[in-house]
């Protein structure tokens, strides 16, 4: 068969079971593990079952499949565990099971299960209901389901086919002949997967040979014997038609892997996986080398500009303050940045925020003072708010009303604010104007109380005052 790429081997790296990773896989239990009864582990990559029966005596649940587990190990003082799903590994015989004392489902579906004769060690788990095997080479054995059926009694559910009661009798009645038929055919597969595996080693021995001869080769490339006296453009040139051969030499390679003609076995699946994790190594490891190869980003140029920078790619504001006579910048930081990871420099004529080393750099409209700038973080916003005075003094003057106003002058400040459509209010000092008092022109009548005894009021003596301005005209009628 050609080789296939299989969905459970593109993460990122191994992963082993650790303390660390349960913890993480058990937030729904508060990231306790002692008392945890339910846990997913599939897709973690995991070589090798251990440490669960030790950390989670609790587990009635526990999902392994689509790992590379080559072997059913260390569940076995898992004393409450009712589901097991294994499937999608390396497994090749049933084994070490006997302690799960409440197993009552069983998973080991797209294994590399040939030894049929392995199940019989599941007898003592009288609990057992359901089995799930397809996917197994033993499902191929001629008699599969009958011995199955005979020598797991307490079975309910095979591959999800229920098991009938008149199934059960006629597999028990042909139980030796099928037995001796699984086990004739469990000695040929032996010998096939002895086969296999010295293939799979041997293949693996050429490609280790091969990538060691081109090892070799590339340092014989790279070696001091190699013509010094080009030029300097042309040994760019040759390194860049290399490096472009390389690319031309991983894409045949890989086209090569992956028509090979290879048998499904737990080895074929195992290269896979190292393939494709020195894949992902050395395309991290070209990442990184262009990470450091990359230049530093210019900020202020050899002519002394500075340039406008928002590597961080923040979202930013800068307001002219006239009042205040200041320009202030607020930069959307992250709200939950710490302060520690914020360098604010404000220069003369740009101002300079590192948020993470990540530098955002913006050219100031006029020159301001570093020295009296402040900046402070917004609590609820989390936003950098950096306040710069200007360089330049500008004088604010508030215009005030004088006192003493000529009349003269009066109209044209009320003629000026009836334009404007302002009110103006002007202060006169009476000192220096009197006018009549109206109101004691006309003398004052005599008032008799109204009460049940007539009381006079006290005549209150009649006072002239004389108006030095005020003039007497016979022509304007008298007041009433």
């Amino acid at each position: 068969m050609v080789r296939t790429p299989h969905r459970g081997v593109l993460a990122s790296q191994n992963s082993p079971v650790t303390e660390d990773l349960v913890r993480r896989r058990a937030e729904h239990n508060d990231c306790e593990i002692f008392s945890l009864e339910e846990i997913s582990l599939h897709q973690q990559e995991i070589e090798k079952l251990e440490h669960l029966d030790k950390w989670c005596r609790d587990l009635k649940i526990l999902y392994l499949q689509n790992n590379l587990i080559p072997k059913i190990e260390n569940v076995g003082k898992l004393k409450k565990l009712e589901y097991l799903n294994v499937a999608l590994n390396n497994i090749e015989r049933i084994e070490n099971l006997e302690g799960c004392e409440e197993l009552k489902k069983l998973d080991l579906t797209a294994n590399f299960i040939g030894e049929l004769s392995s199940i019989e060690a599941l007898k003592c788990n009288i609990h057992l209901k359901e089995l799930f095997l397809v996917g197994n080479p033993c499902t191929e054995f001629e008699g599969y389901r009958q011995f199955v059926v005979a020598t797991l009694r307490q079975l309910k559910c095979l591959d999800s086919k229920e098991i009938e009661r008149s199934e059960r009798i006629q597999a028990l009645q042909n139980y030796p002949e099928v037995k001796q038929k699984i086990r004739e055919q469990e000695q040929a597969y032996i010998l096939k997967r002895a086969r296999e595996k010295d293939e799979a080693q041997r293949r693996m021995q050429e490609r280790k040979d091969k990538k060691q001869n081109q090892m070799e080769s590339k340092l014989g490339f790279d070696s001091p014997n190699s013509p010094q006296n080009k030029e300097k453009h042309q040994a760019e040139g040759d390194r860049e038609q290399e490096t472009w051969r390389t690319v031309e030499d991983e894409d045949e390679e890989d086209r090569r892997f992956w028509q090979e003609p290879t048998p499904y076995t737990p080895e074929s699946r195992l290269e896979t996986h190292r393939y494709l994790e020195e894949k992902r190594r050395a395309k991290e490891n070209t990442r990184e080398s262009k990470k450091r190869e990359k230049p530093p980003r210019t900020l202020v140029t050899a002519e002394g500009k500075a340039l406008n920078v928002n590597v961080p790619k923040l979202n930013f504001s800068l307001k002219d303050d006239e009042e205040n006579n200041q320009l202030i910048l607020d930069l959307a930081v992250y709200r939950h940045l710490d302060s520690s990871l914020l360098d604010v420099d404000v220069q003369p004529t740009y101002i300079r925020v590192l948020v993470k080393g990540k530098p955002f750099q913006l050219v100031l409209p006029e020159e301001v003072k570093p020295d009296s700038s402040s900046a402070k973080r917004s609590q609820t916003t989390g936003h950098l708010v950096v306040s710069m005075p200007k360089a330049k003094e500008v004088i604010l003057t508030k215009q005030k009303v004088s006192t003493s106003i000529k009349h003269s002058g009066c109209s044209i400040l009320q003629n000026n604010a009836i334009r404007s459509g302002q009110v103006e209010k002007l202060e006169v000092d009476p000192s220096k104007y009197s006018f009549p008092d109206v109101t004691k022109i006309i003398q004052e009548k005599e008032r008799v109380g109204q009460g049940p005894i007539k009381l006079q009021p006290e005549k209150i003596p009649k006072t002239e005052k004389s108006y030095v301005d005020f003039e007497n005209n016979e022509e304007v009628p008298p007041l009433i």
